[in-house]
């Protein structure tokens, strides 16, 4: 069987169209709405938890259509013109472009097991091997302190003086600071809880950069270290912050900013 050439020309225009056709959605007002539009709705959707399904995709189609039903009024009134609007796209531009940066520096730079094995061992030295459960009574003055070491001395009870602690957050339990390894404190403070045995304060006042300190230690222990497998994505995480921080203090270094 031969084909007629206006038979031919007709299947070859066809054929010619699908492409074109199988890369829209629809066609809003003579306007192609690209299916990879929908593509990249979906495949946000899935990250919130969606499953793709003939269902979503019939539900973000008619999405995609009546957002170009507005876009189209929207530029008709020429509202995308304003300064407003373009400084909302602006912003809302420079986010996704960021994230996508983020996510490609991120790819090329990730973090090793080996940085999160060293990242971990860090942590076990600077947490130490024990605990202590200690109290505190934090004022602003030393004669201050001292006074209260007095009436400490004097038989007055610390969980009773701590109510007129600074520390508004340990106050109310007595000056109870909860169990903690002295990487949790500032230098000055951990230095002068450690040297306690338990049962005993500080008989002079301890000075921080937060005022002046009367320490109490009331217990101590063996401390309780997560396994490296409990911290792993804390670590990871935070070293992934870390190298975003770096990267954009390279870029800011070599930015002229005037």
């Amino acid at each position: 069987m031969t084909l007629k050439p206006a038979r031919l020309l007709a299947i070859l225009l066809a054929a010619a169209s699908l492409p074109v056709m199988a890369q829209n959605l629809a066609v809003v007002n003579g306007k192609p709405v690209p299916s990879s539009r929908a593509d990249a709705m979906v495949k946000q959707m899935a990250t919130q938890g969606q499953q793709d399904s003939p269902q979503l995709r019939a539900m973000v189609k008619e999405e995609l259509i009546n957002r170009e039903i507005l876009i189209q009024e929207a530029d008709k009134q020429g509202l995308g013109a304003t300064a407003d609007v373009k400084n909302q796209v602006e912003i809302a531009r420079q986010s996704i472009v960021i994230r996508a940066l983020v996510q490609d520096y991120l790819k090329k730079h990730p973090v090793s097991d080996a940085e999160i094995k060293a990242e971990y061992d860090r942590f076990k030295t600077q947490a130490g091997d024990k605990e202590y459960k200690a109290r505190h009574i934090l004022v602003e003055k030393e004669e201050d302190a001292k006074a209260i070491i007095a009436k400490l001395k004097g038989g007055a009870k610390f969980e009773e003086l701590a109510k007129q602690s600074k520390d508004t957050g340990s106050a109310a339990n007595g000056g109870d600071l909860d169990w903690a390894s002295p990487a949790s404190f500032v230098k000055e403070f951990s230095a002068a809880m450690i040297g306690l045995q338990k049962g005993q304060m500080t008989e002079t006042p301890v000075k921080t950069q937060f005022g002046y300190h009367i320490i109490k230690l009331d217990d101590m222990r063996a401390a309780k270290v997560p396994t490296l497998e409990e911290v792993k994505p804390q670590i990871a995480e935070s070293l992934q912050q870390k190298k975003l921080q770096a990267f954009q203090q390279e870029l800011r270094g070599k930015a002229k900013i005037s």
